[in-house]
């Protein structure tokens, strides 16, 4: 049965649209250097018919780049990016992963394809997919729905979020679903290849679309800080970042505040005079915004220096 978009609605948040998907996608388009097919190589009707079936599919790999390797066979022509391969680790030193995939040329691999775009003359391949077996991305996509809890497994980490094998199809935790608190870069939260735990945001069956969240496995810190926190009052909190205009800091996890410059002793020209990263400090909330999820701090006074 084809389920609608609506159907997968999770509340309180809407889904994310096709702008917001389109928009973190974009950054995972091909990687440099990798030539599409010429059309006339591959036949379209076939490489969309293993898509839509999901069917798992042999080919030998004919040559590599920085990205991935390419492989053909059986009619199709394709690509299979680095985070698609079994046993490359992505985050691996750039001469690691080189001669990793000099290793692959010549293999057979075991597919499936992920991505088929005619119009682009692309298909891209997943040997990782591959392994859970023809017809299990199918079976997800027809049996997850919002809200389910489930695990996966980080293949690849982006500036935008990070990408989570569901055993069969991968789901987009995007960065804003990461932590309730200030995140600057997925890897602060998630390794490659680590296992979590995710709830399932919004199923797009149309366009098979997961999107996940790991912070919504834990109560929202901001809905009860007023029970903690009050304007006035002066508490620990651990410097987490710096930034020109000031410093963020952490009074718990998923609670991070800004310390603006202008609300340093002495008013420094920039936080590191002060604070470094990693710090314990005393600071005064100025404010509290549930709604926005902002905390306006000040440091209290400034840190000791360290004796030698």
């Amino acid at each position: 049965m084809n389920h609608s978009d609506s159907d997968s609605a999770y509340s309180p948040n809407a889904p994310p649209d096709e702008h917001w998907w389109a928009s973190v996608l974009a950054e995972e388009d091909a990687p440099p250097g990798v030539d599409p097919p010429p059309p006339d190589e591959t036949d379209w009707n076939r490489a969309e018919k293993l898509y839509a079936e999901d069917q798992v599919i042999e080919l030998r790999v004919t040559g590599y780049n920085r990205g991935g390797v390419l492989v053909e066979g059986e009619r199709i022509l394709g690509f299979v990016p680095l985070s698609h391969l079994t046993a490359i680790d992505s985050t691996a030193p750039r001469e690691v992963c080189a001669e990793r995939l000099q290793a692959y040329l010549g293999r057979r691999l075991k597919l499936k394809v992920i991505e088929c775009h005619a119009s682009g003359e692309r298909v891209v391949l997943s040997e990782r997919a591959a392994q859970a077996g023809p017809g299990k991305r199918l079976e997800l996509l027809r049996t997850l729905r919002a809200g389910a809890h489930l695990r996966g497994r980080v293949t690849t980490i982006t500036n935008f979020g990070v990408f989570i094998d569901l055993g069969g199809v991968e789901g987009l935790a995007h960065i804003s679903e990461l932590s309730w608190g200030r995140v600057a870069h997925p890897s602060e939260v998630v390794s490659c290849g680590e296992e979590v735990e995710v709830c399932v945001l919004h199923v797009n069956r149309r366009r098979n679309r997961i999107a996940l969240s790991l912070k919504r496995l834990q109560p929202n810190p901001w809905e009860s800080v007023l029970q903690r926190y009050q304007p006035g009052q002066i508490t620990a909190a651990r410097i987490t970042c710096l930034a020109p205009y000031g410093a963020f800091a952490r009074l718990e996890e998923g609670l991070d505040g800004l310390i603006h410059i202008s609300q340093m002793p002495g008013q420094p020209s920039h936080p590191e005079e002060l604070v470094v990263p990693g710090q314990t400090v005393a600071v005064e909330i100025l404010h509290i915004d549930p709604q926005r999820q902002q905390l306006g701090l000040r440091l209290h006074k400034p840190p000791e220096k360290e004796t030698r």
